[in-house]
Formats: structure tokens, C-alpha cells, sequence
């Protein structure tokens, strides 16, 4: 048992030690100097959105443009939002926002109210109301939550905190307290 490669051995492999592989590893081709693209690049296909829950529909929004006046009724399941002027009552499922510079002019009824310009009219049943610092409202407001922003103007009664149910109790005890209040003043 020799340590050292017998003379036939070495003459073959002079140029490679003995613990090396017997073929070379091969290596990648050098680039070309230049500048290097740091542009990203799409490993995998391209993300796709989220799909929408099947029990709910996709609700579109609908716009009323800034040069636009408009006098009629809105209702439908969709969002509205309103950059020019309307008069007339909103009833929608969906969503409202009125931009700044926008003026309404009638009763709203939605899920969501953002009023940036100008509303002359209550808001009924909404889940939430939200007043931006350049709102303008002349009307009352029946809401389950209420945010207003320094600078927002408000004149009207307003009644948030309160749900759909609790609401309606509220106001047949108030109305039982009225004919209550009737009543007495007749039997005296």
C-alpha cells in the first residue's frame, strides 16, 4: 500500500492533485462588463385578485360628475358618489359620498355616508356617517356611529350609538310618552 501514486499514475495526472474529481466542474460563462438591470422580474404568474364572496354581489359605484346638475330619485344596491349637484332623495344599499364642492339637496338613505360637500337633508338608518373637515350639513342624522372632523359644519339633530331595533323601541316609548302626556291633558 502506497501513499504517493505509483509513476504511470502521476505522469498521466501531473497537473491535477489526487483528491480532485476527475472531471472539472464546469463554470458559468462570464457576462460581458455593462451595466447591470436591476429591473424586477416576474418569477411566477401574476398574482390574481381575491375573488369577491359568492353570497355577495360585486356593488358598482356610480358617479355624478362635477359639470353635472341632476333633479330626480336615486335608489339601487350599488354605491353612489356625487361631485356635481343633485336634488332629489338618495336610497341606495350600497355606499355615498358626497365630494367637495358637491351639493345634495334631498333625504339619503345608505350604508355608508361620507359627505366632503354639502347635504341639505337627513340621513336615515346608516350604519356609519362620516363629516370631512370641508362638510356642510343642514338636516338631521339617525346613524349608528358618527365621525367629525374639525372644521365641519353641522346644523340638525343627531341621534348615533343606536341600532335599527333599539331606535324603533326609542321611539314608541317616546310617542306612548306623548299620548300619555294627551291623555292627561284631557281627563283635567
Amino acid at each position: 500500500m502506497a501513499i504517493f501514486p505509483s509513476q504511470s499514475n502521476a505522469n498521466a495526472r501531473k497537473d491535477t492533485p489526487s483528491f480532485a474529481p476527475d472531471a472539472p466542474p464546469a463554470t458559468p460563462p462570464r457576462e460581458a462588463a455593462g451595466i447591470a438591470d436591476f429591473s424586477p422580474t416576474q418569477v411566477g404568474p401574476p398574482r390574481a385578485a381575491a375573488p369577491a364572496p359568492a353570497t355577495e354581489p360585486v356593488a358598482k359605484e356610480s358617479l355624478i360628475a362635477a359639470d353635472l346638475t341632476i333633479e330626480g330619485k336615486i335608489e339601487g344596491t350599488g354605491h353612489v358618489r356625487i361631485a356635481g349637484r343633485f336634488k332629489g332623495d338618495v336610497n341606495v344599499q350600497g355606499n355615498l359620498r358626497i365630494e367637495n364642492g358637491a351639493k345634495l339637496n334631498g333625504a339619503v338613505k345608505a350604508k355608508q355616508v361620507v359627505v366632503a360637500g354639502e347635504l341639505d337633508g337627513n340621513i336615515d338608518s346608516a350604519s356609519k356617517v362620516e363629516l370631512l373637515d370641508s362638510a356642510v350639513l343642514t338636516g338631521d342624522i339617525k346613524a349608528g356611529s358618527l365621525t367629525v372632523a374639525a372644521g365641519s359644519r353641522i346644523r340638525g339633530h343627531v341621534e348615533c350609538g343606536w341600532d335599527a331595533t333599539e331606535s324603533a323601541s326609542a321611539q314608541r316609548k317616546d310617542k306612548a310618552k306623548g299620548e300619555n302626556a294627551e291623555t292627561r291633558e284631557l281627563a283635567s
